[in-house]
């Protein structure tokens, strides 16, 4: 059986990853590399139980450090057969530099050292933030124009890592990933809605309904990632293989709001393209004045439900509140006997990423709105 290495082991993809390879028996030992120990990574006792499998080895590392990358690729058993990295800074907001180092340097690095070491297979996650915003959905040949800083140190380590000689790799482009223990995809919009069961106002969001915000439960990026490897597929096993990963939802603001309003009994609306326009021109006070607006209802809830040091957050960084629409063609995969589990977002699948934390008692309570 095969021997995988999961590079940024203990975050929201990886711990999902961890639980599928175990519950599919695919795989004969499991390493997870990542600097934050499991038990500070808000893995809830059912993911904890699957990190404390016998075939589950965890590795602290910062894979910063070029010593560090050899210590995690080092193992007296062998090669590993599939190496998959899920290393990256997923936060929004953070110093340029920083998206540098976690989002090119460290996976040409780790790249390269798969290339050296002789691996089956490397996998790197990237982003569907990659192409150029657009209603229409972008295909996996489509224009390249990265929106965000994480998507612009990403596209250019898939450049990188496609100079690499002798290396199988193969790169997958997520749409905005969900599902329980969701920290930086639509969480953040989770959080905001709730604070107006709090404030009892009306949610308004830049923009207009029909701005594109595609979705892709975790469930099928693990799965796509597992294809990706596993596959017999002449397509999925070409060296350099690109694939999106996107449900069939078509998620835009509007659909997403429709969701936020059954979760919560809020009413939602938008402020129009006039209004978002001048807004643009100030975008950074924009910003500050919508976190300010939930930051505090959301710390009154906290406090009141005797939350404390959750990672939750309702702010959302200036990048994303652009009229930059992430509309993305996941059909490709289709052809290579690759199946969604989830092909449609719902309000139940939603609710499931509030449970996860309500659970861990990181989510503050509320009343759900009656209108």
């Amino acid at each position: 059986m095969s021997r995988v290495l999961i590079l940024g082991g203990t975050g929201f993809i990886a711990r999902h990853l961890v639980k599928y390879l175990i519950d599919q028996q695919a795989v004969s030992k499991i390493r997870v590399v990542d600097k934050q120990l499991p038990a500070t990574a808000y893995l809830n006792q059912d993911f904890l139980t699957y990190y404390n499998n016998p075939i589950v080895e965890y590795k602290q590392a910062n894979l910063n450090n070029p010593a560090h990358i050899g210590r995690a690729f080092d193992d007296a058993d062998g090669n590993w057969n599939y190496v998959i990295n899920l290393a990256a800074e997923t936060r929004y907001g953070q110093d340029e530099n920083q998206y540098k180092q976690m989002c090119l340097n460290v996976s040409v690095s780790c790249a390269k050292e798969a290339q050296q070491r002789g691996v089956d297979r490397f996998i790197e996650v990237s982003t569907a933030q990659v192409y150029e915003p657009g209603k229409k959905p972008s295909k996996e040949d489509g224009k390249y124009k990265p929106w965000t800083l994480l998507a612009k140190y990403k596209k250019q380590a898939e450049d990188a890592i496609s100079t690499i000689p002798d290396l199988n790799y193969a790169i997958l482009r997520p749409a905005i990933v969900y599902g329980p223990s969701d920290l930086n995809g639509l969480m953040p919009r989770l959080v905001c809605a709730a604070t107006y069961t709090h404030t009892k106002d009306k949610m308004k969001l830049l923009w207009t309904g029909d701005l594109r915000i595609n979705t892709v439960h975790v469930d099928d990026v693990v799965r796509a990632i597992w294809h990706l490897c596993s596959s017999t597929n002449a397509q999925i096993q070409k060296r350099g293989a690109v694939f999106n990963v996107a449900d069939k939802s078509d998620t835009s603001q509007e659909s997403f709001n429709k969701i936020l309003e059954q979760l919560f009994g809020i009413d939602s609306g938008f402020f129009g393209t006039i209004i978002s326009n001048v807004a643009k021109l100030k975008i950074q006070a924009a910003a500050e004045t919508a976190n300010d607006n939930h930051m505090n209802p959301w710390a009154d809830m906290c406090k009141l439900s005797n939350v404390q040091h959750s990672p939750l957050s309702p702010y959302i960084d200036k990048e994303l509140l652009y009229n930059t629409s992430l509309s993305v063609d996941g059909s490709a995969i289709e052809k290579t006997d690759f199946t969604y589990l989830h092909p449609e977002i719902s309000t139940e699948l939603v609710q499931q990423s509030i449970q996860y934390w309500k659970d861990m008692k990181l989510f503050p309570e509320f009343q759900k709105l009656s209108k």
